[in-house]
């Protein structure tokens, strides 16, 4: 019997009612295991006014209440890591290894918010005028709502529900709709924890469910993580409508080479942040860029170690890449590949004909590997989302940082050099939200905030961090000025004794 899923709203399960679902399939099978309900505009509706319910009360709550209840949320969490993960993988085919990766991630915020109290701490400036001080608060904003992707279904909502509901907010999640079922664990979790009914509520759905939360009155502000296209179609959208936007898009991170870099170390680099999590993640290394005379050595290091790479059903423990999400997205990235020599790359490695015994039918690609991609091809030119490592050459290191300031996005990058000058220029000099010093993956920790430039970010404010805690919240100044006590009028009985 086919699996459904179905919303929660109010703090319960709620039975789809559109009549709509989509599919979800085992990505290493290619079968549809699992039925999910796309939420209709009255669905959204129900969700929003849950949440504009709950939060009269929550908005009100104190930080105790908020953290104590999260303090709770984060020990069901790792207690039930194991569990969400293979979720993860069974609906997004990623490696259970990866899969406890992104679990824990996800913790780091959760634990960012349990001590939110800090964050939200205002400031005060006394005595600005005679008898006058003036302080600064921060308050929520009231429902939010977060609209997040496929390749990371439960890391992804955790950079952004935990910081909303510690500021007091409440929130509307609709995650993708496919690999849905780690969303709603995550809401049980909540619920389970204590959190009130109506805090946290998930929909999910297609363009009906989004184009509602971007329009509706009462949601004030909206995240969103996906590709540019849909980020600036988000931001433009709900902006157009009065809220506020945090939208995250796509990326082409990019890995500078030195020629006096430990090669073995930048290869080893190259093959983990190219094809982890099968290269469906925006901060993969996408192209890797080689100074000088090194290409040949780079690239010849880099084939050897991801030849060996394991592919296989994300629960097998011996895998190490899996299945990609659909069939339609594996034949996607597949077409880069095809075209690629006609574009004037050279093909080192071609994983498009990758099979896994048994499980025939399953979203597989295999490892891809290009050298000597000219800007002008789709293979570089495009976010490939899929195990597919372009390698550029350049003369110098200038020309280089040309290459990697003229493309669109800015999300991340890298250098892999031992010259501290270089990097120390490089990190200034290059046009990225997000720079490694021989660390290929640049993800920050969650007390500092996730975020590109360029067509890589809509709006003003990263993610999580102390961006993440000002976007779900709003400033307020307050000037005061109370009377001396002894200029109280003549007559005023404060109830003390007399003396006279």
């Amino acid at each position: 019997m086919t699996k459904i899923v179905n919303h929660w709203i109010g703090g319960k399960t709620a039975e789809g009612a559109s009549g709509t679902y989509g599919p979800v399939t085992d990505p290493a099978t290619g079968e549809v295991t699992t039925k999910v309900a796309f939420a209709s505009v009255e669905e959204v509706d129900a969700a929003v006014a849950a949440a504009k319910e709950a939060y009269l009360s929550w908005g009100q709550s104190s930080l105790a209440t908020r953290t104590s209840i999260l303090f709770r949320f984060r020990a069901l969490l790792d207690a039930h890591r194991d569990e969400i993960a293979g979720l993860i993988t069974a609906e997004h085919g990623k490696v259970h290894s990866d899969a406890l990766g992104e679990v824990a991630r996800g913790l780091e915020i959760v634990d960012l918010a349990c001590g939110i109290t800090v964050q939200l701490k205002g400031e005060l400036s006394t005595q600005v005028a005679s008898r006058v001080d003036v302080s600064s608060i921060r308050q929520p904003l009231g429902v939010v709502a977060g609209i997040t992707p496929f390749n990371f279904p439960a890391m992804v909502p955790m950079w952004m529900f935990p910081l909303a509901i510690a500021c007091g907010n409440t929130f509307v999640l609709k995650p993708s709709e496919k690999d849905p079922s780690a969303s709603v664990r995550l809401a049980e979790l909540l619920s389970e924890a204590g959190l009130p009914d109506g805090v946290f509520n998930v929909v999910h759905g297609d363009k009906v469910a989004v184009d509602r939360l971007l329009a509706h009155p009462d949601v004030k502000a909206v995240s969103f993580v996906g590709s540019t296209p849909i980020a600036r179609y988000i931001h433009t959208t709900a902006s157009a409508n009065g809220k506020r936007v945090q939208a995250l898009g796509g990326a082409k991170n990019h890995m500078l080479v030195l020629p006096d870099a430990d090669l073995d170390a930048a290869a080893d680099a190259a093959v983990s942040a190219a094809y982890g999590s099968a290269g469906e993640r925006c901060m993969a290394i996408s192209a890797v860029v080689a100074v000088g005379g090194i290409g040949d050595a780079l690239v010849e290091k880099i084939r050897e170690r991801a030849e060996k790479i394991r592919i296989g059903p994300g629960d097998d423990p011996a895998s190490e890449m899996g299945p990609l999400i659909t069939k339609a997205h594996r034949d996607k990235v597949a077409s880069y590949v095809a075209g690629a020599a006609d574009e004037g790359a050279e093909v080192v490695l071609d994983g498009t004909g990758h099979t896994v015994d048994g499980h025939e039918n399953g979203h597989w690609i295999g490892i891809s590997l290009l050298d000597k991609v000219p800007t002008t091809a789709k293979a570089y030119q495009d976010e490939i989302f899929g195990p597919v490592l372009c390698v550029l050459r350049t003369e110098t290191y200038e020309e280089a940082l040309d290459l990697i300031n003229a493309s669109p996005f800015g999300n991340g990058t890298a250098i892999f050099t031992r010259d501290g000058g270089a990097a120390r220029r490089f990190q200034l000099e290059v046009e990225a939200g997000m720079v490694g010093v021989n660390v290929p993956i640049p993800v920050p920790v969650g007390y500092h905030s996730f975020g590109g430039w360029k067509d890589s970010l809509f709006g003003d404010h990263h993610v999580y961090g102390n961006d993440g805690t000002h976007f779900y919240t709003r400033g307020k100044v307050v000037t005061t000025r109370w009377p001396d006590p002894a200029d109280a009028p003549t007559g005023v009985d404060l109830g003390f004794p007399r003396n006279h």
